[in-house]
């Protein structure tokens, strides 16, 4: 406790920032409280010190918390930005790249490979941005918000956990303003639960080893995923189509879809298989419209947002060579 008291004693002033005026206790205070949670949950005095060392609330932080763009997208701007035809054409070069590495963690978890380089270069374009905040700081930040105080106070003693387990130091530990790490942006949490040595090197390295990156990605899906079957695929609805019956809620067999004037994009009937799907309507028209099964439920566990789960599983198609999505639905 020694040490970390110090770490605190620098703190010579209270940061007074406005977007965290709901906090009444003083910053150093908390810090004070959560260093002892911290030391009680195993974590050295060594990470403490290194991590923590002048750290203070950031407001740009909780502005960005405040104020986050996806939800403002519609879908057809936010495919524009995510599934470019540079992300498409770097992914078929990883995938004949790392072909090796690809096949082998898609045979031993059963995630398709291009399902993989998707959800690779969409979180981080390929590892090429994994961002440049400071995760303690921002995970810092947000625990001593009170808006999610709970949630992110579990992420910043896991982050401090993977510091002191000695993946990574606290100054390499960048990632996103809200403390998502990595070439996956995988938050602290998620990290300690899936992420996989996969080059064999003692660490998990998700920052800077592929090999660790592609294997955490295939271990964090592989427990809802189901091999052999697709995400989904769009599809058309009729004009009369009931709205109600959309959304994850309702699953039925295609046969009754096909009864309810579902059919494929290019006008023909859904398939006779025996699968159950859901309708998804991600834009406010009702088109384009989604069939999506088992394995998109599986993509949306990385990231509860319709939008980010059509991109990643429509990039791998892309990567697989399949056309774009259609803006206007076929009568």
């Amino acid at each position: 406790m020694k040490n970390c008291l110090f770490t605190i004693s620098l703190l010579t002033f209270f940061f007074s920032i406005p977007v965290l005026a709901q906090n009444t206790q003083p910053f150093n205070e908390w810090l004070e409280e959560f260093c002892a949670e911290a030391l009680s949950a195993g974590i050295s005095n060594e990470t403490l010190d290194e991590a923590l060392i002048n750290i203070q609330p950031i407001e740009r932080v909780i502005q960005r918390d405040r104020n986050q763009a996806e939800s403002r997208l519609d879908f057809w701007t936010y495919i524009d930005r995510v599934v470019t035809d540079a992300r498409i054409v770097e992914g078929r070069r990883r995938m004949t790249e790392d072909k090796e590495l690809l096949q082998d963690v898609s045979e031993r978890y059963g995630i398709p490979a291009r399902i993989l380089v998707s959800a690779w270069g969409i979180e981080s374009s390929y590892g090429n941005y994994q961002g440049n905040d400071g995760v303690i700081s921002s995970l810092v930040t947000l625990a001593y918000d009170p808006r999610r105080a709970t949630f992110f106070r579990r992420e910043l003693l896991n982050a401090l956990r993977i510091i002191d387990e000695g993946h990574i130091s606290s100054e390499a530990m960048k990632g996103s303003w809200a403390g998502a790490m990595g070439q996956l942006q995988f938050m602290p949490s998620t990290f300690i639960d899936y992420a996989k040595d996969g080059d064999g090197d003692g660490r998990k390295d998700i920052w800077g080893s592929p090999a660790d990156a592609i294997e955490s990605a295939a271990n964090y899906m592989a427990s809802s995923w189901r091999p052999g079957f697709i995400w989904g695929r769009q599809v058309t609805i009729p004009d009369d189509f009931d709205v109600s019956l959309s959304g994850l809620d309702t699953q039925k067999p295609l046969i009754e879809w096909s009864a309810l004037g579902v059919k494929q994009i290019d006008g023909t009937m859904l398939s006779s298989a025996d699968l159950n799907g859901s309708i998804i309507l991600p834009n406010d028209n009702n088109h384009p419209a989604f069939i999506v099964y088992q394995n998109y439920r599986s993509i949306l566990r990385w990231n509860r947002s319709h939008l980010f789960a059509i991109a990643l599983g429509h990039l791998a198609d892309r990567i697989g060579g399949q056309p774009p999505l259609q803006q206007q639905s076929l009568p």
